[in-house]
């Protein structure tokens, strides 16, 4: 299928200089550091009002028709102008803060900056992370980048409760097949999430996602992002609350992870778990045939479902950092206390995430701040559902 130019439609209208102001900052900030790349936010503003949305963060939940903070060649400069950004190296995200990339206004934005970026001939990874309509056509224009490493990742939860997520599953469903069946230069990935123990980890949604890992390269399970905000909605709203805390980190309690791994574990195929990986990097590198660029290999026990060619691929590219230069660069971006390389992870202090995920992608080995320390088998997320509150030793 060839690519043709969609529909023309008018430009999202940009907020005023005013307007901008009376956002919180961080939302007026288009750039945001995140694990899985560098992302640009230069559109905000969503009408599909899931309840458990980031959104909540920025007091933007409210805004559902999309705005631009900034024309998409502006964003571009912004992204590869970014003190953080390297060109063909960090990991990028596109419209997954405050919106979704294939909402038909968002849209031609989305292809734009992707052409930008392709056109300068940029092989960064790209990942596109939406939960809406994607048709043949869109998938033909995702098929003409020729540089970018493009994953995109479609959301699906099965969450059946419409005043949690108003948006039908099947609509994610039919797009990641359309995805699956098209793909020639990109990939596409299920993103099986947020996982709620009691909402939506029933057999029946357990088989569903079994079934629709078969049209994806590969499989990502995770849990629910539930900050004070969320859980605020929550209450005001009169949705059943998912916890009875929140937390920094993802929750998804280990018996939710027990139930996902024994029932798609198959004893007697090669790769008991298939493609089905934790983190989101993991994903997208094995659906690229790359080693992960998040360095997970180090965390042993987070690759024991990993397929076994993608634990090799991983463990061949590793290289522990060299200690002197690791010091160096983060003292650079402020680091305080010792610097410390273990077989696991960079230790540091002083530094928030964006500088810890500018080493991390930089030498492609976790770096972690060692007062927020990842206990084993927790796999960085956040204690609520572990028997242990800080997990269990590293062995």
């Amino acid at each position: 299928m060839s690519a043709t130019t969609p529909a023309a439609r008018r430009p999202l209208p940009l907020l005023t200089s005013e307007q901008i102001a009376g956002l919180k900052p961080a939302l007026a900030d288009v750039i945001e550091y995140r694990k899985s790349g560098l992302s640009l936010n230069h559109v905000i503003g969503c009408p599909l009002d899931c309840g458990y949305c980031v959104r909540h963060l920025f007091d933007n939940f409210e805004l559902k028709a999309p705005r631009r903070l900034m024309s998409d060649e502006e964003a571009v400069q912004a992204l590869i102008g970014h003190r953080y950004f390297r060109p063909h190296k960090t990991p990028i995200q596109l419209f997954n803060r405050a919106t979704d990339p294939m909402l038909p206004v968002v849209k031609p934005h989305l292809f734009a900056v992707l052409r930008a970026l392709d056109e300068r001939g940029m092989t960064n990874h790209v990942l596109i992370i939406t939960r809406w309509r994607v048709e043949p056509e869109d998938c033909a224009v995702l098929n003409s980048f020729r540089n970018l490493r493009l994953t995109v990742l479609v959301t699906h939860s099965g969450i059946d409760n419409p005043a949690i997520e108003p948006v039908d599953s099947a609509i994610a469903a039919r797009s990641l097949a359309t995805l699956y069946q098209h793909a020639e230069h990109y990939r596409t990935v299920l993103y099986w999430r947020p996982i709620v123990p009691g909402l939506n980890d029933s057999d029946e949604h357990l088989e569903r996602a079994r079934e629709l890992s078969a049209h994806a390269h590969a499989t990502v399970f995770t849990g629910l992002f539930f900050r004070r905000e969320i859980a605020d909605y929550y209450a005001t709203n009169g949705l059943p609350m998912p916890y009875d805390d929140t937390a920094r980190r993802k929750i998804m309690p280990e018996v939710a992870e027990r139930r996902i791994l024994d029932f798609f574990h198959v004893p007697d195929r090669p790769d008991p778990w298939g493609a089905l990986f934790r983190k989101t990097s993991c994903a997208v590198a094995y659906a690229h045939g790359e080693a992960d660029y998040n360095g997970h290999v180090g965390i042993e026990e987070l690759c024991d479902i990993c397929p076994a060619d993608q634990v090799a691929r991983c463990t061949a590219a590793r290289v522990r950092p060299d200690l002197e230069e690791v010091s160096a660069a983060a003292r650079q971006l402020g680091a305080t206390g010792p610097v410390e390389i273990t077989e696991r992870a960079i230790i540091v202090e002083g530094l928030d995430e964006p500088p810890r995920y500018f080493l991390q992608h930089g030498f492609a080995y976790q770096c972690h701040d060692r007062d927020k320390p990842h206990h084993y088998r927790q796999h960085g997320r956040a204690p609520i559902g572990w028997a242990a509150e800080n997990g269990p030793r590293t062995p």
